[in-house]
């Protein structure tokens, strides 16, 4: 009876393995719809290289994309996600604690992150206080903090146009609003007195929060929908990744931002101080099994990939200096898994 039931364990074992090596040929890949462009730029590559079937390419934004990633392992689950920040340790926690405790972290390249509108309308620069002021629910007034009352442009500053704040952008589960909150938000709250003056947890609820009054308008994950209501509306503006605008710049143009515009050159230097890096996150544990997985990664961090003069470059990114290619390229070849997070 024993041997029986130990050959009826190993007989299922068997076939669960096998039904996770045939159950699913094809890659699948979640996450930012900032670095879906370049995702889906490399499954295209891929399968003209190979032959075979392109990869599934989803656009789920950064958040969603890890919740889906670390659900688990095996064919029901995707394998790799795109991020626009870095993975945080609750995400991480979340994989671990459903078996996905083996991650290559693949940072791709930079991004700025563009504020942009119709090219029909006028040149515009804006200051990430005015941007702050703009967006916020609660802003300072007369050293006071207050629910936002501006509601056209020039009520922030005489100088700027006397036209409606309308501002398209992202939802909370995408990895560019965390990275405006951070680059923009945070930076431009700083400047005012009595939001500084406040206690930490106040202080950063005032910073942080979005205004729900109108102005503002959550646009969802497709950042392709935010530029067709950037160009039916040419004083609205958009917030999204550099590609967007760059993939746009026949009908779109930047806001320069503390005297700023975002370029190739501007993001790579530094000058340009609202930009992020890019990331993809690869599980281990189904390299080997998925078909085309290993060789895809390998792909994404070539020198014509993702290198200076790569195609992704073609499509916005700003590459990574050629050692920390370099460094990256050996940590995909040998499925070096991440740390867990600090925070």
């Amino acid at each position: 009876m024993k041997l029986a039931l130990y050959a009826s364990v190993a007989v299922v074992a068997l076939g669960a393995s096998a039904a996770y090596a045939q159950t699913r040929d094809q890659i699948r890949i979640v996450g930012s719809s900032t670095v879906f462009p370049y995702t889906q730029a490399v499954s295209e590559q891929f399968a003209a290289m190979s032959g075979g079937t392109a990869p599934v390419v989803e656009s789920t934004g950064t958040g969603g994309g890890f919740q889906i990633f670390c659900g688990g392992v095996g064919p029901d689950h995707p394998d790799i996600t795109g991020a626009s920040r870095a993975m945080k340790k609750s995400e991480y926690d979340l994989c671990v604690s459903n078996g996905v405790d083996s991650i290559t972290e693949v940072l791709i390249g930079y991004d700025g992150l563009s504020v942009a509108h119709s090219s029909q309308g006028p040149d515009l620069s804006l200051t990430k206080a005015q941007l702050f002021q703009a967006l916020a629910a609660d802003v300072e007034v007369n050293g006071e903090v207050v629910a936002s009352p501006y509601r056209n442009w020039s009520d922030i500053d005489p100088s700027l146009p006397g036209t409606s704040i309308t501002v398209f952008g992202p939802p909370p589960t995408s990895g560019t609003r965390d990275a405006f909150v951070e680059l923009v938000m945070l930076a431009g709250c700083g400047t005012f007195e009595a939001i500084k003056a406040l206690d930490a947890d106040h202080k950063k609820e005032v910073c942080e929060r979005m205004r729900q009054d109108g102005p503002f308008i959550e646009a969802g994950e497709n950042d392709n929908l935010i530029v067709q209501r950037l160009n039916a509306d040419t004083n609205a503006l958009g917030i999204f990744g550099y590609s967007f605008l760059y993939e746009n710049g026949d009908t779109l143009k930047a806001v320069a931002v503390d005297g700023v515009s975002p370029s190739f050159e501007t993001i790579a230097d530094g000058s340009y101080t609202v930009s992020r890096p890019l990331y993809i996150y690869v599980k281990n544990a189904h390299k080997g099994v998925i078909p085309g997985l290993e060789e895809f990664v390998t792909e994404y961090a070539s020198e014509e990939s993702f290198g200076d003069g790569g195609y992704l470059s073609e499509r916005g990114l700003i590459p990574l200096p050629e050692a920390e290619r370099t460094a990256v390229r050996d940590a995909v070849a040998a499925n070096t898994a991440m740390a867990a997070p600090a925070k």
